[in-house]
C-alpha cells in the first residue's frame, strides 16, 4: 500500500470510530455505552464546593433524565505525588454514562424542565452573573465504550474508595487503533479484571482533548489496593507475554494517570 493510501485509510478510520454504528438508530455502536467526561475549573475553593452542593441537588435530575450512575470527583495533591503540586486543584471530574448518542444530544433540553432548577439554590449557580460566575470554564470529551466493556461497572462503594483516571495517548491513529485491539482482541481488560485492576469504563476518545486517545477508569477500595493490583499486574505471566508482542510496540506515547476521590455527590 502506497503511503498515501495509508495515510487515508487510516484517517478514515480513525475519525470513524464507531460512528457508522453511532447513526444507526441513534444508538451506540452495537449496543455500547457512550461517555461524556467533563473537567470543570473554579476560581477558588469557595467556588468548588458551591459547585459539589449544587451537583448534589440536581444528582436526581439527572438520573430522571436516563443517565446514571454518575461520578463526581476531585484530585487531590496527597493522592498525586507524581504530579508535584503544591496544593489541591480547584478542578471536579464528572462523568455522564450515556446509553446513546441521542441521549448525549438530547440530555440538556430532557433535564430542562425539571423542577430541580427552581430552588435557590439551584438558580444561585444556574443565573450566576458573569462577573461572579459559578465556574470558570469546562472541557469534555466524547467517549464511545469498547467491544470487551461496553457498559460502566461500579465496584466499591466503600468511603475510602478511589478512581484512578488514566488516558493513553497515541502518536498516530494507526498505533491509537491497535492499543485499543490491544484492550480488546489482545486480552489487556481481562488481565486487568484478574489482578483487581477494576474497570469502570474503557473508551475511545471521538471528540475530545489529546487525540488520538483511549481512556478509562479503574476503582479500588483505596490506594493499598491500587498498589497492589498493579504490583500483580506487572508480574502476571499474561501481561509478561502480551507487552512483548511486537504488533504493540509503540502504541502508547503518553499515559496520563490521576487518582480521584468522590465527592457526596458521586454515585460511582
Amino acid at each position: 500500500m502506497k503511503r498515501r493510501d495509508f495515510f487515508t485509510s487510516s484517517a478514515a478510520a480513525g475519525l470513524a470510530l464507531g460512528v457508522t454504528g453511532l447513526v444507526r438508530g441513534g444508538e451506540g455502536a452495537e449496543g455500547k455505552s457512550m461517555y461524556v467526561l467533563t473537567k470543570f475549573s473554579f476560581a477558588s475553593r469557595e467556588k468548588l464546593e458551591a459547585y459539589a452542593d449544587f451537583l448534589k441537588l440536581a444528582m436526581p435530575a439527572v438520573n430522571r433524565a436516563g443517565v446514571e450512575p454518575v461520578g463526581v470527583f476531585r484530585l487531590r495533591a496527597e493522592d498525586n505525588p507524581d504530579l508535584n503540586l503544591q496544593a489541591d486543584p480547584n478542578d471536579l471530574y464528572v462523568l455522564l454514562p450515556h446509553k446513546s448518542l441521542e441521549s448525549v444530544v438530547a440530555f440538556t433540553e430532557r433535564i430542562a424542565d425539571d423542577p430541580a432548577w427552581g430552588s435557590p439554590e439551584a438558580q444561585a449557580i444556574l443565573m450566576a452573573p458573569k462577573d461572579d460566575p459559578a465556574y470558570e470554564r469546562y472541557e469534555s470529551s466524547l467517549l464511545l465504550a469498547f467491544d470487551e466493556h461496553p457498559s460502566l461497572e461500579v465496584h466499591s462503594q466503600k468511603e475510602t474508595r478511589i478512581v484512578q483516571l488514566r488516558v493513553y495517548e497515541s502518536h498516530s491513529i494507526e498505533r491509537h487503533l491497535k492499543k485499543v485491539a490491544m484492550f480488546n482482541e489482545g486480552g489487556e481488560i481481562e488481565i486487568f479484571r484478574k489482578t483487581g485492576l477494576n474497570p469502570v469504563f474503557f473508551g475511545q476518545s471521538i471528540v475530545g482533548l489529546l487525540m488520538p486517545n483511549l481512556t478509562c477508569m479503574l476503582q479500588f477500595d483505596d490506594i493499598d489496593a491500587m498498589e497492589a493490583a498493579w504490583a500483580a499486574f506487572r508480574k502476571h505471566p499474561d501481561w509478561q507475554i502480551l507487552s512483548k508482542d511486537p504488533q504493540y510496540k509503540d502504541t502508547v506515547s503518553r499515559i496520563t494517570n490521576l487518582v480521584l476521590r468522590p465527592l457526596t455527590a458521586s454515585q460511582i
